[in-house]
């Protein structure tokens, strides 16, 4: 079973997105369908290209 690549969200979005525990930059993991926080150590998901900007939600980088 393959799995499935996000599509690609849209730059303008991701310029205005910003972690809400730090409040700092994001970066965008297509492959993963995530958004890096690395202040925070955080993974954010894409759900049908909708980012769950939720600390409940995220997971945890340092595992």
């Amino acid at each position: 079973m393959s799995e499935t690549v996000q599509p690609p969200l849209d730059p303008r979005l991701l310029s205005i997105l910003v972690c809400p525990v730090t409040k700092g930059p994001l970066i965008y993991d297509r492959e993963a369908g995530e958004l890096i926080s690395r202040q925070a150590r955080l993974a954010f998901p894409i759900r049908d290209g909708i980012p769950i900007m939720l600390p409940d939600e995220a997971r945890s980088l340092d595992a």
